[in-house]
């Protein structure tokens, strides 16, 4: 790095003691090569990787997906719209230049060229599965070029942060949100209607007027402070399409339904005083051919880790049950979802192997959970507890392997208390 300091032990003036000022003045100044380095790289090209600093203080590698200039700033200042190349893309964010160490930066790779070896950070083989893993978790019903379209049209963060009941939330991904809303950092919904605007001040002239204290549904389920409404997105779609916005912004997923009569959406609810106020929802379509009993799901960032992400899947179990039908979720699952399933038909499986000492067949654990017989099959295979023998798959109980596989599980989050489920299942009305 260069100095603004004449460097000593060289030039003319070394080593005698003597200096003149004509022997300064004619001494050119040392060049300052963090400023040469600067401007040559600057502004930094979409495509670029650098070192940034994140949030824990630490740099960490990105990948420079956007860049816009930045208003009321020197000309040619730019911010930069990054991936961290370590994580989900739900933590990409635009960061100041202040933020990179732009002595790390690596000249834009072509994409072909880098998937032969030519990356510009050091990663191990490991860290590059990692990454590609990353990209399209979630999306493996997309070919390649589909899914090149949908990293594109998605790549960046429309939605900076929402304020949600009492609540401000940073989003992690884009939703399409209408044109209109593209400029504005930050959104304000009605947390009973889930209306949602620009302005605080909007916000607050519409809840002096709005007069709902909970989702626009029947209750269906009320435990303790916990409530589950049933929302029509027939009867109430601009609610239908509001929730949609609002989930998009927390799940990586190429669909969102605007057409949400077909769907019917679970809203589950803390209730105060104050109303009932939205923790997350599942949605599910009305008929589905494939046995799907859960289209979409969510816990909102606030709520997360709270067992309500287990307790959603549970309840969607118990509909099916109360269906007579076996189910499963609409996949792709996101990476979080995927977690929270594996998860849940582990607890609930081997629970019963342990009851009955293996002494079960997949058809009657599929009849017993309403789990679909293939979601039993994978699960039990990734847990190596079912070998195929002579024609048929036999399952092995060891009482030591269930319980450390239990142990693995986690705890199974809140119950669904099956005595305070009201409901009966959706039929078209004529």
């Amino acid at each position: 790095m260069g100095s603004l300091e004449t460097p000593t032990g060289s030039g003319p003036s070394a080593g005698n003691g003597k200096s003149t000022s004509v022997d300064a003045a004619e001494a050119p100044p040392e060049p300052d090569m963090s400023k040469r380095r600067r401007s040559s790289v600057l502004p930094l090209e979409v495509g670029t990787r650098v070192m940034c600093r994140w949030r824990d203080s630490k740099y960490h590698p990105v990948k420079v997906i956007e860049r816009r200039k930045v208003s009321n700033a020197i000309p040619g200042d730019y911010e930069y719209y990054v991936h961290y190349t370590e994580f989900n893309r739900r933590l990409d964010e635009w960061v100041k230049l202040d933020q990179l160490d732009l002595d790390s930066v690596e000249a834009v790779v072509d994409e072909k060229v880098e998937e032969k070896g030519a990356s510009g950070l050091k990663m191990t083989r490991h860290q590059k599965r990692k990454i590609d893993e990353t990209h399209v978790e979630g999306h493996e019903e997309l070919d390649a070029a589909s899914l090149r379209e949908h990293e594109e049209f998605t790549k960046v963060k429309n939605i900076a942060t929402i304020e949600l009941g009492r609540y401000e939330i940073e989003t992690w991904y884009f939703s399409p949100f209408p044109p209109e809303y593209n400029d504005c950092l930050r959104l304000y919904f009605c947390e009973f209607c889930l209306n949602f605007m620009k302005r605080k001040e909007q916000l607050q002239r519409h809840m002096r007027k709005c007069d709902l204290k909970h989702p626009p549904g029947d209750e269906i389920y009320r435990s303790g402070t916990l409530s589950m409404f049933e929302v029509d997105g027939k009867k109430n779609k601009v609610y239908g399409q509001n929730l949609c916005y609002l989930a998009k912004l927390f799940l990586d997923h190429k669909t969102l339904y605007y057409d949400v009569d077909l769907f019917l959406f679970y809203v589950l609810c803390e209730c105060d005083d104050r109303g009932c106020h939205m923790v997350g929802y599942f949605s599910k379509e009305k008929h589905s051919e494939e046995s799907y009993n859960l289209a979409c799901i969510l816990t909102l960032p606030p709520y997360q880790r709270k067992g309500y992400g287990k307790f959603l899947i549970a309840f969607s179990y118990e509909l099916s049950k109360k269906e007579g039908k076996v189910g499963t979720p609409e996949r792709p699952l996101s990476d979080l979802g995927l977690l929270s399933y594996r998860g849940y038909w582990t607890r609930v499986l081997l629970d019963i192997l342990k009851k009955h000492k293996g002494n079960i067949s997949i058809k009657e654990l599929s009849d017993m959970t309403a789990i679909k017989a293939e979601d039993i099959l994978t699960t039990l295979q990734s847990l190596e507890l079912i070998q195929y023998r002579k024609g048929q798959h036999v399952i092995c109980a060891d009482p030591k392997v269930l319980d450390r596989h239990l142990k693995a599980a986690g705890r199974g989050g809140l119950d669904v208390d099956v005595s305070k489920l009201i409901w009966t299942p959706y039929k078209e009305q004529s």
